[in-house]
């Protein structure tokens, strides 16, 4: 059996958090948004590219100098997509530590909406 490992840096559980989400983009895991040109492309091609970025693993230093997993880009549809991981909190909402609570919301848009 085996066990993902705990997280030990601000980078890791970031970067983990973020691979939840990007991996488990149909499983409600947290937020995910496209724009209207991904719409357009029609279910089918918005299916094959959820599809992709839940599989996505070429991040390198160009694209992800952090390793936060926060954002990625592929060529799908005759199009380069790009998707991006970001962070929304809401100050009036606490979690049960007294913190405010942080929602992660992955955007995929075409490159040319950027």
């Amino acid at each position: 059996m085996s066990t993902t490992p705990t997280p030990t840096t601000q980078a890791d559980r970031i970067r983990a958090l973020n691979d939840d989400l990007r991996r488990n983009i149909s499983h409600d895991r947290g937020h995910a948004v496209m724009t209207a040109g991904i719409a357009a492309l029609g279910p089918e091609a918005v299916a094959r590219i959820v599809k992709t970025i839940e599989v996505y693993d070429d991040f390198c230093h160009a694209n992800d100098p952090h390793e936060e997993h926060d954002f990625g880009a592929f060529e799908a549809e005759g199009h380069t997509i790009f998707f991006k991981v970001d962070l929304y909190e809401d100050p009036n909402v606490k979690d049960s530590d007294g913190e405010p609570l942080v929602n992660r919301v992955l955007t995929i848009m075409l490159a040319d909406e950027y």
